[in-house]
């Protein structure tokens, strides 16, 4: 697997990603990522792809996007997590976070910490994020449809 920053070529990518009614309960779809990443340069569209398909998708917010979730300026906000429904249950999600690390100090070398808002009835996000080093601060944030608990993992 490999991360890599959306491209506008990648857009027929984008088109064919699925995800459930369920799973956009708990969070936005790539193509409504796209929409917002057109207009506010500090967010940064992440595709994880393997064997050339885009298996997992997220979004990278620096500078204000961070703020809801940490007093950290120095931290970058994952947004919109999702792995395409017909590639899950097979470990992208987790391969994804754990070469995360390694992507955002190569391309953001002043981070110091990912934060993320995970809804409070999604527990198999909490538990992925949990195997995966994000840490349970005790911060609750305010979500779209949910309380939003919030993970940070220190770099």
């Amino acid at each position: 697997m490999r991360l890599k920053f959306y491209e506008v070529s990648d857009h027929s990518l984008i088109e064919q990603y699925t995800l459930t009614k369920e799973q956009l309960r708990y969070t936005m779809s790539p193509q409504a990522s796209i929409e917002l990443i057109k207009t506010d340069e500090s967010r940064h569209a992440v595709l994880a792809m393997k064997e050339g398909k885009l298996v997992t998708f997220f979004v990278l917010h620096e500078k204000e996007g961070v703020k809801p979730y940490t007093g950290n300026n120095q931290a970058l906000l994952i947004r919109a997590f999702s792995t395409d429904v017909n590639e899950q249950g097979k470990g992208y999600a987790t391969e994804a976070l754990h070469l995360l690390p390694s992507f955002v100090q190569q391309h953001f070398p002043t981070i110091n910490e990912l934060v993320l808002g995970v809804n409070f009835p999604n527990i198999a996000a909490q538990a992925l994020y949990k195997k995966c080093g994000f840490v349970d601060e005790g911060i609750n944030a305010v979500g779209i449809n949910d309380e939003l608990k919030v993970m940070s993992y220190y770099l």
